[in-house]
């Protein structure tokens, strides 16, 4: 982080800005100031509903419509001044937070939002009210998707993340509080005032808090993270955090999961048919490598080559000069190798030919040869490219931490989702489409709006 010492955090407290006096957080070279927290304010009583329990479905979506359409004018210049903030203390250059910013508005489409509440849900009927199932017996009973209460501790790798919670939290009704990262502490609350000066003081923006405190502080998080006050807790990021979140879990208050990820890339022969299709395979999975430059889970950071070494050579090669493309989430330029990193690499270098490199440490982007996958991370627009006699063979590099995996070509798809399935993966895309997902799909391998949700029978 590289915020100055008068970068002020905004909180939103039940769909208000909080103007409580400000605590200073962080070290000398990335210091911030928030307002203090009142604990009590960021809870809601169980012996009352939630502000939106009862709202319908359709209002709600239209709130949420009309909010992505005051995003995307940003009158209020709410964004703008995020945008302006978020430049001091996220990873992500400038160029590609304007981009990422200028199309936020797209998670609060129509279309996107009942595609999650109709295939997630199987309708809005199950939120509104109480649905009449059949049993086998003869009997009938009813189920209900009844609002939760959630507290969010989300990731800051890209400002849809911050989006994504928000539209999640409203169209479950229930009430919300979101945790904000320290490299995105701006996003979140930026849409929350946007949907407010929408409707100021309706119940789903009373149905929201999002306020920051240090990661793991304990006299915060043992008051909160507790049964009397939240059902499920949704924690996105690393190791740490999830390991973090799980010391609270117990009866009656539920870890919710966005693990940390991985993903990669399958290359068929089929690339090597012709130079357009080796160009269209190298420039595919170039897009996939440099989402957020690499920052996404969804990003490939290992592509598998079916071929010889000469093949996957000639892959790397055309990969390498790809990364350095400019796309509407990467930027040409990307971080420079860290010295750790740009030491094992140098080793590397000096392997041939078990192992080639191309590309430098300037963040343009850098392709790896190797016989196996290298056993370090890579990070900045680092690419692993690995040679491999069939497709198939790659399916064991793939695990339970493996999100997504890019094919090419399409039609080898179908003969590898089972296996990859069965290793763990959640993702199978055509190569190239890795960035982003479409709502009403699953996400890390089961259906938020379902897993939300508290369900209840009646019997």
């Amino acid at each position: 982080m590289t915020a100055t010492t008068d970068t002020e955090v905004v909180h939103v407290v039940r769909g208000e800005v909080d103007h409580g006096s400000p605590v200073a957080y962080g070290r000398a070279d990335s210091a911030f100031t928030a307002p203090a927290l009142d604990l009590d304010r960021l809870v809601w009583p169980r012996a009352e509903p939630g502000p939106a329990f009862h709202v319908p479905v359709a209002e709600i979506v239209d709130l949420l419509v009309e909010t992505g359409e005051a995003l995307k004018a940003d009158r209020e210049g709410l964004l703008a001044e995020a945008l302006d903030r978020m430049v001091g203390v996220s990873p992500l250059p400038a160029e590609v937070l304007e981009r990422a910013y200028a199309v936020l508005w797209r998670s609060f489409q129509r279309p996107g939002l009942y595609a999650q509440i109709d295939h997630e849900l199987g309708g809005a009927d199950v939120l509104d009210g109480w649905r009449e199932v059949r049993l086998p017996d003869n009997r009938t009973a009813a189920t209900r998707a009844f609002p939760p209460r959630l507290v969010h501790v989300i990731a800051g790798n890209a400002p849809g993340v911050a989006a994504m919670s928000v539209v999640r939290g409203a169209l479950t009704k229930g009430v919300n509080l979101l945790k904000l990262p320290s490299n995105d502490l701006f996003t979140a609350t930026a849409i929350l005032r946007t949907m407010a000066a929408v409707a100021p003081g309706h119940p789903v923006v009373r149905s929201f808090s999002a306020v920051y405190w240090r990661g793991g502080d304990e006299t915060v998080e043992s008051v909160l993270f507790r049964p009397q006050f939240f059902d499920k807790l949704v924690a996105w990021g690393g190791e740490a955090t999830i390991r973090g979140a799980l010391r609270y879990v117990g009866p009656g208050f539920e870890l919710v999961s966005f693990d940390p990820k991985t993903s990669i890339s399958l290359i068929g022969r089929e690339a090597f048919e012709t130079p357009e299709t080796l160009a269209r395979a190298a420039d595919a999975g170039a897009a996939d490598a440099t989402f957020f430059n690499q920052q996404a889970c969804v990003a490939s950071r290992f592509q598998f080559v079916e071929g010889s070494w000469e093949d996957a050579d000639r892959y790397a090669a055309l990969l390498c000069e790809r990364l350095g493309v400019a796309r509407e989430f990467s930027s040409a330029g990307g971080p420079r190798v860290n010295t750790a990193l740009r030491e094992e690499i140098d080793v590397l270098r000096s392997m041939t030919p078990d192992y080639r490199v191309w590309g430098g440490y300037d963040g343009q982007g850098l392709v790896i040869r190797s016989p196996e996958p290298v056993d370090f991370h890579p990070d900045g627009k680092i690419v692993d490219v690995v040679p491999v006699g069939a497709l198939t063979e790659a399916v064991a590099h793939a695990g339970v931490a493996t999100q997504t995996v890019g094919v090419y070509p399409d039609t080898r798809k179908a003969e590898l989702r089972d296996a990859l399935a069965c290793a763990g993966v959640q993702r199978v895309v055509s190569l190239g489409r890795a960035g982003g997902m479409p709502p009403g799909l699953s996400h890390d391998g089961f259906y938020p709006l379902q897993r939300l949700m508290r369900w209840v029978n009646d019997e």
